[in-house]
């Protein structure tokens, strides 16, 4: 196990803190971890299944870190430590989307990018969706929600046009989970 020696915080912003932590290894070296900590997030699978087929709900945006617009599940969180799952993702999927859900399914809690990153994403399977009016925040002004065939959107997550890692690991989730139902 490894222990840590100090820690420091180096950043802070309202989304992100950033700390440089000095560790010791069981054999004895030591070394230097940078940990990113966020508060938890919610992502949001928006399945809608009508006579013509099955669709899914995504959100495309400009993504600063990479410089490109991706499409994704609606996500994010509401930089507070402690706060209802189910809340935050209804609250996250009406913001983005205008979309409300008759049923929420908490699929699982996972954790993103633990190798760099500590934070928690709660992935939820939404269900009689209506369509409101979206209310994105002043960082998502760039929003535009497309509606995709199921069919469709697995082509996009195998021809690499997906390539949100949360996206691909909640859908992924979701399949294992309908199996079993």
């Amino acid at each position: 196990m490894i222990r840590t020696i100090s820690s420091r915080e180096v950043y802070r912003n309202r989304w992100t803190r950033v700390r440089e932590d000095v560790i010791e290894r069981t054999d004895g070296q030591r070394g230097i971890y940078g940990v990113v900590d966020k508060d938890p997030a919610a992502i949001i699978i928006p399945l809608e299944v009508t006579a013509e087929g099955a669709f899914v709900y995504l959100i495309e945006q400009f993504r600063y870190t990479v410089g490109a617009r991706h499409l994704e599940f609606p996500q994010g969180g509401w930089e507070l430590a402690e706060v209802d799952a189910e809340e935050m993702a209804r609250g996250e999927l009406r913001e983005e989307t205008g979309l409300t859900a008759a049923r929420m399914t908490h699929l699982a809690t996972l954790q993103i990018a633990y190798g760099v990153m500590n934070q928690q994403q709660h992935v939820f399977l939404a269900e009689g969706l209506t369509m409101g009016e979206a209310e994105p925040d002043v960082e998502e002004h760039d929003l535009v929600v497309r509606r995709v065939s199921v069919g469709d959107f697995e082509r996009m997550l195998l021809g690499g046009v997906i390539v949100d890692n949360c996206s691909v690991a909640a859908w992924g989730l979701y399949k294992v989970w309908r199996e079993r139902q």
